[in-house]
């Protein structure tokens, strides 16, 4: 009888380690998916650059911290000048957003750690080789936090529209210079617009 139980128990223990075994596999299967999902995508981008795209997604993705110092700056100085209470409240609504998406997107840098695009996969030739992790996107973040920040201040179809267009070319100009992923993007967006939701919340 002991021996049955202890053959049982066994058994009991190879089933379990098994499925601890084909966990990680199956998500890894998941992220070696994903992964080539992504790489088709850069490569494809790649392929179809034009000195003229290069140039005007170099500009914006160089320039995007002068527009998201300039929003809040340009509210700062209104709000001063007019003595208007709920601009100033707003320029501090658009940089805490844009500061907070910043720092939560540097620690989840540090946590995942993934590689950029090019150094993954070395087919994928980036435009330039920035140092740092790819996920998640921090130009995207910021933008998105800033964009969204403002829109709920000025819920205007007029500041809605050119806030998020200008948000969306920065991050679509990350992984056409090759130095992000799809993924990276939208991880990056979904952080920056959650920020500023977040913290909208709070603010009632």
């Amino acid at each position: 009888m002991k021996i049955v139980q202890a053959k049982i128990q066994v058994i009991s223990m190879l089933i379990t380690a098994q499925a601890f075994i084909l966990i990680p596999k199956n998500l890894q299967a998941q992220q070696i998916e994903k992964t080539r999902f992504d790489d088709r995508i850069m490569l494809h981008l790649a392929d179809h650059r034009t000195p003229e795209q290069t140039g005007t997604f170099l500009f914006l993705s160089n320039t995007f911290q002068y527009v998201e110092v300039g929003i809040p700056t340009g509210l700062l100085i209104g709000g001063i000048i007019s003595k208007d209470k709920q601009m100033r409240e707003n320029a501090l609504y658009v940089a805490s957003s844009t500061a907070i998406s910043f720092g939560l997107t540097q620690l989840i840098k540090h946590l995942v750690k993934r590689p950029r695009p090019f150094v993954q996969n070395i087919r994928i030739v980036p435009v330039t080789r920035p140092s740092s992790t790819s996920f998640p996107s921090g130009h995207t973040s910021t933008t998105f936090a800033s964009a969204t920040a403002l829109s709920m201040a000025y819920p205007k179809w007029y500041v809605i529209a050119p806030a998020f267009l200008w948000a969306g070319s920065v991050g679509y100009s990350r992984m056409y210079l090759g130095v992000h992923y799809p993924t990276d993007v939208a991880a990056g967006a979904v952080l920056g617009s959650g920020a500023s939701l977040l913290l909208q919340g709070m603010k009632r």
